[in-house]
């Protein structure tokens, strides 16, 4: 779980670095021209397949955890609930995971089918001598509807939430737990956190507002 989260950690930066593009106003030349990049350089394909393996990895080991911590409480119901900040945190992050999984779903149906099917329109772009696909054109089309955005921006909520508990806890299950270090880890992972929930969000907001 630890590694896993860490690696989907960074390719959250690397992301929104791309996602950044659709903010410039060339009518998505930039970020047509990072899509095919990112789609079609060897390595970076090689290092996609993994992400998508460590998604599930992440996914099926976050609820396998879930449902043994579960078991392990037993059936007992209690008049007044006792449970430690911990086991709150612990529940709360399988459920914002299993909406961030939902949305990782619908997400890639949404985008990332469309291009790998082919079923984009070709645009030039200056960067290449032949065409590649409009993938700026659905995300445009997405960004304009206003309950897509609302949407979005609530899921990257959660998102940011969920990268909360998880960046300090992955470093604390790896052993890297000290009263020294543990609140600079957990600075560090409020403001990543905030950041890239923030940097998701801001990107359709201001598309909607302004293009």
């Amino acid at each position: 779980m630890s590694l896993t989260g860490i690696f989907l950690m960074l390719f959250l930066v690397v992301h929104l670095l791309g996602n950044l593009q659709l903010l410039s106003d060339d009518g998505g030349e930039a970020f047509n021209t990072y899509a095919y990049f990112m789609t079609h350089n060897p390595l970076i394909k090689t290092i996609s397949y993994g992400l998508y393996l460590f998604i599930l990895i992440h996914t099926v080991q976050g609820l396998r955890l879930w449902l043994s911590n579960k078991a392990s409480r037993g059936p007992a119901k209690y008049a007044v609930n006792h449970a430690r900040s911990s086991e709150r945190s612990a529940r709360n992050m399988a459920w914002f995971g299993i909406i961030i999984f939902v949305f990782l779903i619908l997400h890639l149906w949404q985008f990332w089918l469309k291009m790998k099917m082919g079923a984009l329109p070709p645009v030039e772009v200056e960067a290449y001598d032949h065409p590649v696909q409009n993938l700026y054109l659905p995300v445009a089309e997405a960004f304009k509807n206003v309950f897509y955005v609302v949407f979005y921006v609530i899921c990257m909520g959660v998102v940011g939430l969920h990268l909360w508990h998880g960046f300090w806890s992955a470093f604390q299950t790896l052993g890297l737990s000290h009263k020294k270090y543990t609140p600079v880890i957990k600075g560090i992972g409020m403001v990543y956190s905030i950041g890239m929930a923030l940097g998701f969000a801001i990107i359709p907001v201001l598309f909607y507002l302004t293009k």
